[in-house]
């Protein structure tokens, strides 16, 4: 345990009966233990949702704070209203004991509270350097003064990613970034406000074991520093490992605040949070056919400089078998999967789809053949936010039924079959009319799954198909890739959660620097190997 955080537990205290706080708010602190936030009563309301309904949570200066609930609980309401995005319909907010209304993200801000989003908000033009620095540039003195002040922001830039072991170069543009790359230019945004209140959202979806031990270390630095730190995450084992405490919400109220990670199972934290066991990512009994349904060969892909990005790769996905790619992001795990999908052209080698040549196919005729896709990052490229429910369907499949009939838009099936993957997907949304930047990460990731599995496609390409989704959710697309295997679908999984492809996979490739370099056995492979073999520092068996 960490020092003092025995003593700010028994500050915080508990309601009578309550299982460490279970169904509480967030206790009484003595006068002298101020928090540094303090949420009472927060309740929002959304057209027939009630998105938070009357929370309370006590975090106290320099600890880390894990916030647990499935995806739709309430947990994004609740940190938009916390950083300002939204204001609650009742309740308050104390910050340092102050109480506070925050009309906008900049008032948050100007609090000391940051929030890195799981979603990012970089834009993809500018460099590292200038995505960091937006809106809140250095000026020079003397005769430089009101001119940014790029050469100081680049020492500060360069200095806090190496105390932080971030590891980002400040002059590269954010578009060539892979997607953990691009998380840490966003933690890198918060600290150079001077962020006193630290917000996590999924902070370790995108990391090797060996990084996630690199980030912990790194709270624990900011916490001895008196930063205080907000960690949003559904990876239970990681929220008992840095948390000081943990506060679980439920269907939009609180079920239990303050617990100690030292009294609690990840298995008790799964119940609280869904109402049911752990689930584990395990494949049975195999379904591997002889038919081979995707086969890569020799496959390489340059950038406009000659440089290859996916270099001589070769596999093999046969029916009813799951292929596990495991990598750090940015080593050509994107430039393979969008080449096989044919968003990118193959300088070299070929892709053969059910014994025909398909390398030189289009996107939409590979689509029409049977190939799904989930995309790495559903905001980019799985979905249009401003649009349905009911037209995000569509998206992908727009030429094929029921979206179509003969030549015309047939938007009663759509809506009919977007119907039936709400209720088959558990997509939890108060109709299929409603946009989808109106629902949760989970929710919206729930509906690109279903869509990409209608249809009975041959071969699916699942890129990161779990990522930042609650157990629950998580569970019951696991079944679906089961089920969907045992009925002779082939699918490539690219994941960062490796528990999931050592579970998920019949097969398992690591890929690195653009080559397969090794291919390892699921059943037996450690974690700490298989990050050994993505990382370059030995080779997995």
């Amino acid at each position: 345990m960490a020092p003092g955080t025995a003593r700010r537990r028994a500050a915080a205290g508990a309601r009578p009966g309550s299982e460490a706080g279970v169904g509480g708010g967030g206790g009484a602190l003595v006068p002298e233990q101020v928090p540094a936030v303090r949420l009472t009563s927060i309740t929002k309301r959304f057209p027939g949702v009630v998105a938070n309904r009357d929370i309370n949570l006590a975090i106290e200066r320099g600890e880390v704070h894990a916030l647990c609930g499935e995806n739709g609980a309430g947990k994004s309401t609740l940190m938009k209203i916390l950083y300002g995005m939204q204001k609650p319909d009742e309740g308050t907010i104390e910050v340092d004991g102050e109480q506070v209304s925050f009309r906008t993200p900049a008032d948050a801000i100007a609090r000391g509270i940051g929030m890195v989003h799981q979603h990012f908000k970089l834009a993809d033009n500018l460099t590292v350097l200038e995505n960091v620095v937006l809106g809140a540039e250095p000026r020079g003195a003397g005769w430089r003064r009101g001119r940014i002040d790029f050469a100081a922001a680049r020492a500060k830039i360069t200095e806090m990613s190496r105390a932080y072991g971030l590891h980002v170069d400040p002059d590269v543009l954010v578009e060539t970034l892979g997607v953990g790359e691009r998380q840490r230019v966003e933690i890198l945004k918060v600290l150079y406000r001077g962020a006193r209140v630290l917000i996590l959202d999924e902070p370790t979806a995108v990391l090797v074991p060996q990084e996630v031990d690199e980030l912990f270390g790194n709270l624990r630095e900011l916490r001895a520093e008196g930063l205080t730190v907000l960690f949003i995450s559904h990876k239970l084992d990681e929220v008992l490992t840095v948390a000081d405490t943990i506060s679980v919400i439920r269907r939009g109220t609180t079920v239990a605040t303050r617990l100690d990670p030292g009294e609690v199972t990840s298995r008790r934290l799964a119940e609280l949070m869904v109402g049911s066991e752990l689930p584990t990512p395990e494949l049975r009994e195999s379904t591997v056919t002889e038919e081979v349904q995707l086969d890569v060969a020799g496959l390489t892909v340059l950038t406009p400089e000659g440089r290859p990005v996916v270099d001589g790769v070769s596999l093999r996905i046969r029916r009813g078998e799951i292929v596990g790619l495991a990598g750090v992001e940015g080593n050509g795990q994107t430039e393979l999967i969008e080449t096989i999908m044919g968003v990118r052209h193959a300088d070299s080698g070929t892709i053969r789809y059910g014994g025909q040549d398909v390398t030189h196919w289009s996107t939409r005729r590979r689509r029409e053949a049977g190939i799904a896709y989930i995309p790495e990052d559903r905001h980019r490229h799985g979905l249009v936010l401003e649009a349905t429910l009911w037209e995000n369907r569509m998206l992908g499949h727009q030429t094929q039924r029921p979206n179509v009939r003969g030549p015309w838009t047939d938007r009663r099936g759509a809506r009919r079959d977007t119907t039936r993957i709400v209720r088959d997907y558990d997509v939890r949304t108060p109709g299929i009319e409603v946009p989808a930047a109106a629902l949760s990460g989970g929710n919206q990731q729930k509906l690109i799954v279903g869509r990409e599995m209608s249809g009975d496609p041959h071969l699916l390409i699942a890129a990161h198909p779990t990522r930042g989704i609650d157990v629950g959710a998580q569970a019951a697309i696991w079944d679906h890739l089961r089920q969907a295997r045992a009925a002779g679908l082939a699918v490539l999984l690219i994941s960062a959660d490796l528990e999931e492809l050592m579970g998920m996979s019949d097969t398992l490739h690591v890929i690195l620097r653009g080559e397969l370099v090794a291919e390892v056995d699921p059943r037996t492979v450690t974690p700490e190997d298989l990050g050994s073999a993505m990382t370059g520092a030995e080779a997995a068996t």
